[in-house]
């Protein structure tokens, strides 16, 4: 309960607010009022009946029945003003509360966004939590319209993984020789040739998209946030250049000057403690500097492990909330918010940014052309800014390269950049 109100109270732009179960108390507060309780007390206060999942012990199945009201979808109807329990519902799918239930996983042992409440019943791509939200206010300003709310702003944050910082250069000599032969021998002469031209200093590395990049960031005033892979060996899923190489290193460093930096904990680091503090020590001697941001590589989260190793690695922010297999809002929101660890009954500091767009979802998964990702792209960006919420979006700069499966990608990011203020 403690742990819900302060996320409504933050949303609403008030001083948090105070929990009482002393009745004379509540009715004689001069300030707005919140009756979450099953007895009518006053005709004014907002009265919330309960569900009953904010006063539970252990984790259960919950009869969740989705249905319409003030033309939202909503669930763990009780009646009341607004005719259901927003708490209880918002805890539900704040905490990820289906996600410690049973459930099959996907090929990467991943929680799929099929499986999800929200997919099953067309509410994926609304920030449901925000139009709840919403609500609330309507209600509150109604009721007690002296009291002051501040309105939320609308944040735009880019986001970049950068799982392999170049194709061809920087990867070694056994590397590139074997793949080399490989082109050869499988008469593959057009991959082969970009690769001689690029290792022989004759051509551009498809995958060095930097200085393009920055040139976006500076004439468009933006604030993106880099997150490197700096895995120690490479594997069939951490293919990324040495963090020991200096031209990594230097990129890295680069990017710290101008940017904020996160780490991509890489696949092994899912389920080794030990490698993930490795990780963020290591790029924190790369940068000089700090490293409380992460982002999961592959989107691998495991509730609640992932996060709490997270949390004992130091990091305090964590940018990995949102599927691969489907665009939209995972945890039904567009702010970021603190995680609740439901398995320990316990809210932490481990503060949650989700995103909504992936480029490499709309590639790989749904195989969208070029032109219904950047449509999906706008309309989930205007669905953001109508809350006044926070927008984020992932891309990686392999998919810049206007080649092969990404032709025409790198316009979709410089038209949809360049436009959305009309948005």
């Amino acid at each position: 309960m403690q742990y819900i109100v302060r996320f409504f109270s933050k949303e609403l732009g008030t001083p948090e607010w105070q929990l009482t179960d002393d009745a004379q108390a509540f009715l004689t507060e001069q300030g707005a009022r919140i009756n979450y309780s099953g007895e009518v007390l006053d005709m004014q206060s907002l009265h919330i009946v309960p569900h009953g999942l904010l006063s539970q012990t252990g984790i259960q199945q919950q009869p969740v029945n989705v249905t319409q009201l003030n033309g939202l979808p909503v669930f763990f109807q009780t009646g009341g003003v607004l005719g259901f329990d927003v708490f209880a519902a918002a805890f539900y799918l704040l905490s990820r509360y289906e996600e410690y239930l049973p459930f099959e996983q996907d090929r990467y042992g991943r929680f799929p966004a099929t499986q999800s409440l929200a997919h099953k019943n067309g509410f994926l791509k609304t920030p449901l939590i925000n139009r709840w939200t919403q609500l609330l206010y309507e209600q509150l300003v109604t009721r007690f319209p002296g009291v002051t709310f501040r309105q939320t702003a609308f944040q735009f944050v880019p986001t970049y993984d950068i799982d392999m910082a170049w194709s061809y250069r920087n990867k070694g000599f056994i590397r590139n020789t074997a793949n080399l032969l490989k082109e050869a021998f499988s008469f593959q002469f057009s991959a082969f040739s970009k690769r001689f031209r690029v290792l022989t200093g004759k051509e551009k590395d498809p995958f060095d998209q930097f200085g393009w990049l920055n040139g976006m960031h500076e004439k468009y005033q933006l604030k993106p946030y880099y997150f490197f892979l700096v895995a120690e060996h490479t594997n069939r899923y951490d293919k990324n250049i040495s963090p020991q190489h200096k031209d990594m290193k230097a990129l890295i460093a680069d990017h710290a000057i101008r940017y904020p930096i996160g780490l991509h904990p890489s696949w092994y680091s899912n389920t080794e403690p030990s490698a993930l503090k490795k990780e963020k020590a290591l790029l924190a001697a790369i940068t000089g500097t700090a490293v409380n941001a992460s982002r999961q590589h592959f989107l691998k989260l495991s509730f609640p492990q992932t996060y709490r190793n997270l949390l004992k690695a130091g990091i305090l922010f964590d940018f990995s909330m949102g599927f691969a297999d489907e665009h939209g809002f995972r945890a039904s929101v567009a702010s970021p918010f603190c995680w609740y660890d439901l398995e320990a009954e316990t809210a932490t500091d481990l503060l949650i940014f989700p995103f909504c767009f992936m480029e490499g979802t709309a590639v790989f998964y749904k195989k969208d052309s070029p032109e219904a990702g950047l449509a999906e792209l706008q309309k989930l960006y205007h669905e953001v800014k109508i809350v006044n919420g926070f927008f984020s979006m992932i891309w990686h700069n392999s998919s810049f390269t206007d080649e092969g499966v990404f032709k025409g990608w790198k316009q979709v990011y410089e038209t949809f950049i360049t436009g959305r203020t009309a948005i």
